[in-house]
């Protein structure tokens, strides 16, 4: 094997990184809605992708460009994810729910910034309460190590949500 043929490896293993983390990272933008942005990420994915490939098509006999390939696309997959969650986009819902006589998460969340509701709820063993609060996903687990130390028998979701503002969304009615 040619000092070529390693450096053309090494090539096609990182720009199969950087097109598989732009991928992963065009999607979330577009579930975002943030479509411009996800054309553009779209189109320096695609420009990088057919690089790659064509550098192992043209050369499919030699089977650790194969191997850069696919390894560069499994590396870009997870650096993505990685990325991803580094950047933590948007926001979600934290839903806790705990007994109704058992401590409750909601008073430490508000003390840390965070807006609360809760409900009274009726559940499998009896009394509820429901507490639900819109966190940046950066804030995510400070909010998780607030509702573990306050209560960490509690029931805890997190869904990531999109929250509108329904004066400024096209076609609303709505009056001030």
């Amino acid at each position: 094997m040619s000092i070529e043929t390693v450096v053309v490896s090494l090539l096609i293993f990182l720009a199969r990184l950087v097109d598989q983390s732009l991928g992963t990272m065009r999607i979330i933008y577009l579930f975002r809605g943030r479509r411009r942005l996800a054309g553009a990420l779209g189109f320096f994915e695609s420009a990088t992708w057919l690089l790659a490939v064509s550098q192992v098509v043209t050369n499919v006999d030699e089977p650790i460009k194969v191997v850069a390939f696919a390894g560069g696309f499994a590396a870009g997959t997870m650096l993505g994810g990685t990325v991803e969650k580094w950047l933590a986009l948007g926001q979600g819902v934290l839903r806790v729910v705990a007994p109704f006589e058992s401590p409750q998460s909601a008073g430490a969340l508000r003390s840390a910034g965070f807006a609360v509701t809760v409900i009274n709820a009726e559940g499998r063993d009896g009394p509820v309460r429901l507490a639900f609060s819109v966190v940046p996903r950066k804030r995510k687990r400070e909010a998780l190590e607030i509702v573990s130390r306050v209560n960490p028998a509690a029931f805890v979701t997190f869904e990531d949500v999109e929250t509108l503002n329904l004066a400024l969304t096209k076609g609303s009615r709505v009056r001030k």
